[in-house]
């Protein structure tokens, strides 16, 4: 079987954990939530590339208020299933400096890169940082760090869909599905 072949099969396979209006849904929510809380704070949006491509695209639409928009790339897992060691390939080009900075990413699943990326925009002088997700995976056990802003949750199972990947593909599915087999 091809590998075409291969991610075929696990998309028809896919369980649907949450459907594409929900999903919109659950981002016109935090969308909201966020604006009442930053948006007169002149904040810097960081998307993590490139899980959070996607949710930001449609968050930033919902925000109507001036901001910045920068992003960063920071990875554990390169086309895996599984995390390995952090590695920064992106860092930003906007000054973090005494600014609000609102990190946005796909899911917070075991909170290691996100941790690792608001330890870095404190570092850089922030005088806020707030996260904002897609999907928090419920875990049974404690994460380093926690969203302020969450759309949707999701049981600990291997998820793809609006930004996440299965093995760097199915990023593009039109809602968020979990994986029946690996």
């Amino acid at each position: 079987m091809s590998f075409l072949e291969h991610l075929q099969q696990v998309q028809n396979a896919a369980e649907t954990i949450h459907s594409r209006h929900e999903v919109e849904e659950a981002i016109a929510r935090v969308g909201k939530e966020i604006s009442a809380d930053i948006s007169g704070d002149n904040p810097v949006v960081l998307t993590l590339l490139n899980g959070g491509i996607i949710f930001c695209g449609k968050l930033l639409v919902e925000l109507p208020f001036p901001l910045q928009l920068d992003s960063v790339s920071v990875g554990r897992y390169r086309g895996e299933t599984r995390g390995s060691e952090i590695r920064w390939r992106l860092k930003p080009s906007i000054a973090l400096k005494e600014r609000t900075v609102l990190l946005v990413d796909d899911i917070l699943d075991e909170g290691i890169t996100l941790a690792e990326v608001r330890r870095f925009c404190r570092e850089e002088g922030a005088a806020r940082v707030l996260i904002a997700v897609l999907v928090d995976k419920k875990l049974a056990r404690e994460k380093p760090c926690r969203a302020d802003y969450i759309g949707l949750e999701a049981d600990d199972r291997y998820l793809f869909g609006f930004g996440m990947d299965y093995k760097d593909y199915l990023r593009n599915a039109a809602g968020i599905f979990a994986c029946t087999h690996l």
